[in-house]
């Protein structure tokens, strides 16, 4: 067997919390775990991760977590995910799920207690997810991480992110989540970037004139569920 190094043990919100999380921080070995958790590969402010996070918190899934530094990426999440990317959510049962949608079907599957699958079968929340994962998020990289691309105006990309922002803006203008007056699956999908757009320019867009999705995003960041997700590991 080889032996698991561990950093720090963190056991978050025990009796004071709903959203549970077992957390460990693993360094970049071949781990043989014989835990009867789950285990989820995340990187903390990957959006990807976070909507995955979001929806274990809230079926009160109990997850052993391994935070993922993505220069060096762990040998034991490649093998499972050659991929490279989080999440990756490994079953006790063996089965892998390496998309994150598909953790939060998963996870809604199990338990839904607050009724966050009932978007799921909708073709505006399909349709608005697809224009995040895709158009939206497209753009958003080469506007936030420009360096990365030659030749990439960010404000150009700014601009066609607006797009997406100001359909999300008429759709809050008729109801106070995306899907309807409650928060949803939809809403846990598409906030995460929602909030990386944000970070790139924090003053530029709370000077918007766009007071549905502020707001929104706000008591979405405010909230005891991103709270609970996105707890700094100390290192």
């Amino acid at each position: 067997m080889i032996k698991q190094q561990k950093k720090k043990k963190n056991v978050l919100n025990q009796g004071k919390n709903k959203y549970f999380w077992l957390k460990i921080e693993v360094k970049n070995i071949l781990v043989e775990d014989k835990s009867d958790n789950h285990i989820i590969y995340s990187f903390r402010r990957c959006p990807y991760a976070m909507r995955a996070r979001m929806a274990l918190a809230v079926s009160q899934q109990k997850v052993e977590f391994r935070e993922v530094l993505l220069r060096d990426k762990p040998k034991s999440m490649i093998e499972l995910s050659p991929k490279g990317t989080v999440p990756v959510l490994l079953l006790n049962s063996g089965e892998i799920i390496d998309e994150s949608l598909d953790v939060i079907n998963w996870a809604l599957n199990i338990n839904d207690p607050e009724n966050w699958k009932r978007s799921n079968q909708s073709e505006k929340s399909s349709s608005l997810i697809q224009k995040n994962d895709n158009e939206f998020k497209y753009h958003l990289d080469r506007y936030k991480y420009s360096k990365r691309y030659n030749n990439e105006d960010p404000l150009e990309h700014r601009e066609k992110c607006l797009v997406f922002i100001e359909i999300l803006e008429e759709q809050l203008k008729s109801t106070k989540f995306l899907y309807d007056d409650k928060i949803s699956a939809l809403d846990i999908s598409i906030l995460p970037f929602i909030r990386q757009f944000r970070i790139a320019d924090i003053d530029w867009f709370d000077s918007l004139n766009k007071p549905k999705i502020q707001n929104w995003l706000m008591n979405f960041l405010e909230s005891e569920l991103f709270k609970s997700i996105m707890f700094k590991y100390e290192k």
